[in-house]
């Protein structure tokens, strides 16, 4: 499994940018996919998942700005980020859960990185005031 992510880049304050992660050797339409980030001196934190099913999942800092979607005839999973703020910037990195469910895991399971078997590099967005 591979995962490329591209897009990302420089923003002003207020501005949007796009994210996108295509997936090789899965198929994003039966696994659960996430974004994460990371900012200098912090932790990875979640940003935003999607399921199979299509429901979705958000941090609440991004929770209104974010959307998180999928395109199955592209296998790929994008993240259009609208109303950017100076702590919004990070490298971006997107996950995907290998695991083949029947039934869905509370929201906690989505949100947490080491539920993601397989990462992207990551790519960075810088947001400049």
């Amino acid at each position: 499994v591979q995962l490329q992510a591209s897009g990302g880049g420089l923003a002003q304050v207020g501005g949007s940018l796009r994210v996108s992660c295509e997936a090789s050797g899965r198929t994003v339409f039966n696994h659960a996919m996430g974004w994460f980030r990371q900012a200098p001196g912090k932790e990875r934190e979640f940003v935003a998942a999607i399921r199979p099913g299509g429901r979705t999942y958000y941090a609440d800092s991004v929770q209104g700005r974010f959307t998180i979607s999928r395109d199955n005839g592209l296998n790929t999973v994008s993240l259009q980020m609208d109303s950017l703020k100076p702590e919004d910037a990070a490298v971006y990195y997107c996950g995907l859960d290998a695991t083949f469910r029947s039934s869905w895991p509370d929201s906690n399971y989505y949100t947490d990185a080491r539920t993601y078997d397989f990462w992207g590099r990551g790519t960075q967005v810088t947001v400049s005031s």
